[in-house]
């Protein structure tokens, strides 16, 4: 944060004349509630510290740690006696005091803005320690911070700052946390998508590495006739021979290659039968596999799309949910599992992902597809209860993403599964049915 800034933001607060309440509403962000209702944000991250305002901002737990009970023993319902900058330095003080049973108590609130050090510091009116955000000792810097220990002044910066006036510290205080937003979801965004970039090459990887279906085919025929020859000219094969010299049917000289040392013929022969075989199954399962990998490298560029489009962070957060389980499941790598509101919402990457959907689906779960286009299926948990509008919107929105990348306005059909009959693989009938619309425009 700029001096410049801070020093005009501190003319601000002059005007505050009580701390209503007081507490962390993230592991660096602190909350402070001026004359009841004015909110101010005070982000202490190494490095990223600033002040915003914002409508609201949600309390990720509440904090309980010594400095968190101090924080609130001390500034809850404080008069503010005084705010300043000490020694013209980002760091501010706010004087404030309380009145107790027994006595009124000066407590002073020191929020440090200086980079690497950044810290929030509660001290006695002998600015002796009382608690602090971060606890700093000496091997660490000069200036130790430690409960008990007198605090010692930054030493004065060897320059002079720049100025740079604010029209409105108001709406600074709200641009800031715009900025602050947009930062936080470019970088969950470029964080998110490099770690799906690293899966979709893992699985480019494995589809470039699969066998050619010529080769293979030619890999049967070629070890099954040279299996062939070496039955005809087994009297006169030695063993433990690696390459073989023989003649073909047509007495064309021909090499055969034996990938080991054998030592009798007929298991040479038997050999070559069996690299002859194993190619066959290769053939058989190939476009299986070619399948399986196309559709999962789809899906994840579908991913990739969709977090990229992405506009606020609780979308990024709905599309990879925090993994909480006490003990190992097994999962299917065909289903992609999301969480709307507590809500858990199944979307099939392919169709055996939609088969395995619908098959493990109850009767009165939420079943949702693209209207009269083929599309992923999705199941909304419902656990027999009604389902919220906003769930159905969302799981639709998904449905619509992991099938598209077209802009455009969308109808998307939901029922309840039991209204839907399996035909054949993941192609259904349904009947009953209500329709919403998606508008991936926006």
């Amino acid at each position: 944060m700029k001096l410049s800034h801070l020093k005009q933001i501190k003319n601000y607060l002059l005007k505050f004349k009580k701390i209503s309440a007081i507490y962390r509403v993230s592991d660096t962000i602190i909350k402070i509630a001026f004359d009841k209702d004015d909110e101010l944000y005070f982000e202490m991250q190494r490095s990223n510290s600033k002040m915003f305002r914002c409508s609201s901002y949600a309390r990720s737990k509440v904090y309980n740690a010594p400095f968190d009970v101090i924080l609130a023993k001390r500034f809850n319902r404080a008069n503010i006696l005084g705010v300043e900058l000490l020694n013209d330095d980002k760091i501010l003080r706010f004087t404030t005091s309380i009145a107790s049973a027994y006595k009124e108590e000066t407590t002073l609130l020191q929020f440090e803005f200086t980079g690497k050090y950044t810290n929030v510091i509660i001290l006695d009116e002998n600015e002796v320690v009382l608690e602090a955000l971060r606890h700093v000792d000496l091997f660490s810097s000069f200036r130790e911070i430690r409960v008990g220990q007198k605090l010692l002044n930054v030493l004065p910066a060897p320059f002079v700052a720049k100025e740079y006036p604010l029209e409105n510290v108001e709406i600074f205080l709200y641009d800031e946390y715009e900025k602050e937003v947009k930062n936080r979801l470019d970088s969950l965004k470029k964080q998110k998508i490099l770690f799906l970039n690293k899966k979709l090459k893992k699985l480019q990887k494995l589809y470039d590495l699969l066998d050619d279906e010529t080769k293979l085919k030619n890999e049967v025929q070629k070890c099954q006739h040279h299996g062939n020859i070496v039955l005809a000219n087994i009297h006169n094969i030695k063993s433990y021979q690696k390459t073989l010299n023989l003649n073909d049917y047509d007495g064309t000289p021909l090499v055969i290659e034996l990938h080991k040392e054998l030592w009798t013929p007929a298991l040479m022969a038997s050999s070559l039968f069996s690299r002859s075989k194993k190619a066959k199954q290769k053939v058989k399962h190939l476009h299986i596999e070619k399948e399986s990998l196309s559709s999962k490298i789809e899906h994840i560029k579908l991913f990739i799309h969709t977090v990229q489009e992405a506009k606020d962070v609780s979308k990024i957060q709905l599309l990879f949910p925090s993994k909480i389980q006490a003990k190992k499941i097994k999962t299917n790598d065909s289903v992609e599992v999301f969480w709307i509101e507590g809500y858990k919402v199944q979307l099939g990457k392919n169709e055996k992902g939609n088969i395995e959907v619908l098959k493990n689906a109850r009767a009165r779960d939420i079943w949702v597809h693209m209207k009269d286009r083929p599309s992923a299926h999705v199941i909304i948990t419902t656990d027999k209860q009604n389902i919220p509008i906003s769930i159905i919107n969302g799981a639709g929105r998904l449905c619509v993403d992991f099938t598209t990348i077209q802009k455009d306005k969308f109808l998307v059909d939901y029922t309840p599964r039991r209204e839907v009959t399996i035909q054949s693989g993941a192609n259904v009938l349904y009947n009953k049915y209500k329709t919403i619309e998606v508008d991936t425009r926006k």
